[in-house]
């Protein structure tokens, strides 16, 4: 599949429901890295379980490394022909129904930190795996989002992807592509906003006249409309780099998740304003598009972070 292809995709079931959409994102990014960089025997053992309806989670995340995730301390041991997992990481989509984990930590023979993190899968019921509590959050209520542990978790050497070490290259390859993935669900709920601003301008009458026939309304409208017509451009653009190859495109990425999740705030924020008190009420989508829309701006990476990374480029050497 053309990365542009499943964006739109992304794009398309957000607009939906923003807590399928990143369901479905999750499932592509737990299980891409396997794809790119698993071996055929891991492929044939993980991968049919997934493509049989089966669902993949990404463990990145722990209570001490959010933004900076190679602050990370799951430990992996080697013993033998297997390997022992010992932490626990929290915020994890799908990590209490996941068929399969994509899990990073830190091989425990190497002693740099960044050196040592490696990547390997997790199978669903294994041993000394627990799902710690269950995050009752503001929105993205149908998709579930977990702390888990890892208690002496046994897993066979064969799970690990590539050699002890590799997780690095393999963790940063998964965010660059993620990052272009949430402006991708980011601009799903900005069309949902838009869309139902304008029908609901058109429906709804004060004083004798649609409430899209009164300037002000429209003047909100022409923004917010030139505006998502900017990101769904530039996402596109930053699509057609990585299926034309690039392997350099961070700056990019970060552009797109940053100015997408700041328009979907700013977007889900409008709609709720336009349908005046209906907005603040479930009976309309507007709140919950609100709601759902917030968490675009925090997970893989705040924008804080991002507006960090793009500023700091811009710094002579």
């Amino acid at each position: 599949m053309r990365f542009k292809l499943y964006l739109e995709i992304v794009s398309l079931i957000s607009e939906a429901c923003a807590s399928t959409g990143i369901i479905y994102a999750t499932n592509f990014h737990a299980m891409k890295p396997l794809i790119d960089f698993g071996s055929d025997e891991q492929k044939r053992r993980f991968l049919p379980a997934i493509a049989s309806g089966g669902l993949a989670s990404l463990a990145i995340t722990e209570p001490s490394a959010g933004s900076d995730a190679t602050g990370m301390s799951t430990r992996f041991t080697p013993d033998g022909d297997e390997i022992e997992i010992n932490g626990a990481k929290s915020f994890i989509t799908s990590g209490d129904v996941a068929d399969r984990i994509l899990l990073f930590g830190k091989w425990s023979e190497i002693e740099d930190g960044k050196e040592a993190i490696s990547v390997l899968v997790l199978e669903k019921n294994a041993k000394g795996f627990e799902v710690i509590g269950r995050e009752k959050k503001l929105g993205h209520n149908a998709s579930s989002t977990c702390a888990i542990g890892f208690d002496s978790v046994r897993v066979p050497r064969a799970n690990l992807l590539g050699q002890p070490g590799d997780g690095l290259s393999i963790l940063l390859a998964s965010l660059n592509s993620s990052r272009p993935s949430i402006a991708a669900h980011a601009r799903g709920i900005a069309r949902a906003a838009l869309k139902d601003m304008v029908d609901y301008g058109n429906e709804r009458a004060q004083s004798g006249k649609r409430i899209l026939e009164f300037q002000g309304n429209q003047f909100t409208l022409a923004d917010l409309a030139g505006e998502l017509a900017m990101v769904e451009r530039f996402i596109d653009y930053v699509a057609d780099l990585i299926d034309d190859g690039a392997t350099d495109f961070g700056l990019e990425a970060s552009l797109a998740k940053l100015r997408a999740s700041d328009l979907a705030m700013k977007m889900s924020i409008e709609c709720v304003q336009f349908h005046g008190g209906y907005g603040y009420c479930k009976e309309y989508r507007a709140e919950r598009l609100m709601r759902d829309a917030k968490i675009t701006q925090i997970w893989e990476g705040t924008n804080q972070v991002h507006r960090q990374l793009i500023g700091r480029s811009f710094l002579q050497k």
